[in-house]
C-alpha cells in the first residue's frame, strides 16, 4: 500500500484537498478523527486519563471534556508529555490497523501532527498543503469565528512553515480559488496515482 501523509498548517486548507481527494474514491485515513476515536468511552485511554487527572475531565456523559483537558496540558508541559506519551503510540497503532485493511492503490494519511509526530514514518510520501499566511490568518479567521491575534498565536505555536516546506516531497499550493483548488487536486491525484504504481512495479 503507497502511503501519502497530507499535512499543512492552519487554514492552509489540507482539509479541502483530503476532501476532494475522498471524491476521487481515495480511503483517507483522518489522525484527528482517530485521535477522538481513542478517547472514546470504553477506551483504555481515557480510563488511564480519567484516572490521572480526575472526573473533571470527564463530561456527565462519561466522554472526554476536551476543553478541560487542553486547558490542563496547555498550561504544564509536563502533563502534556505524559498524554502524548499515552496517545501517540496508540493513534499511531490504529492508523496501522486501518491502514493494513485498504486495498485501494494508494491512501492518504491526514494529519496536522504528520511531521511532529513519528507519524511521518508511516508514509512513503509528504504532500504539504501550502498558502501564505494572511490566508491562513483570513480562513481560520472566518471559519473559527475567531480573533486574528489568536490565530497568530496558534500559527507561531505549530512547525514553523519553511521547516514543514522542507520536509514535503510535494508542495500544493492552495492559495488560489475553488476552481484552481480543483484543478490542481485532479492533477495531484494523477500524480499520486503514477507514484503508488511505480512503487508497486518496483515491488
Amino acid at each position: 500500500m503507497f502511503v501519502v501523509g497530507l499535512t499543512g498548517g492552519i487554514g492552509c486548507g489540507k482539509s479541502a484537498v483530503s476532501n476532494r481527494l475522498a471524491e476521487k474514491n481515495v480511503p483517507i485515513i483522518d489522525a484527528d478523527i482517530v485521535a477522538r476515536e481513542v478517547v472514546a468511552p470504553g477506551e483504555s485511554a481515557l480510563q488511564q486519563i480519567a484516572k490521572r487527572f480526575g472526573d473533571e475531565v470527564l463530561l456527565q456523559d462519561g466522554s472526554l471534556n476536551r476543553p478541560k483537558l487542553r486547558d490542563i496540558v496547555f498550561a504544564d508541559a509536563k502533563q502534556r508529555t505524559w498524554l502524548e506519551q499515552l496517545l501517540h503510540p496508540i493513534i499511531r497503532e490504529r492508523i496501522l490497523e486501518k491502514l493494513d485493511a485498504l486495498t485501494s492503490p494508494y491512501a492518504v494519511l491526514a494529519s496536522p501532527l504528520l511531521l511532529e509526530t513519528d507519524q511521518h514514518l508511516l508514509v512513503n510520501h509528504v504532500v504539504v498543503v501550502d498558502a501564505p499566511e494572511s490566508c491562513q490568518i483570513e480562513r481560520t479567521a472566518q471559519r473559527d469565528n475567531t480573533s486574528e491575534d489568536k490565530v497568530r498565536a496558534i500559527i507561531a505555536a505549530q512547525m514553523k512553515r519553511e521547516e514543514r516546506l522542507e520536509r514535503a516531497d510535494t508542495i500544493f499550493d492552495n492559495s488560489g480559488d475553488q476552481t484552481e483548488l480543483d484543478t490542481r487536486v485532479a492533477r495531484l491525484h494523477q500524480a499520486l496515482q503514477q507514484l503508488a504504481q511505480a512503487e508497486h512495479d518496483h515491488d
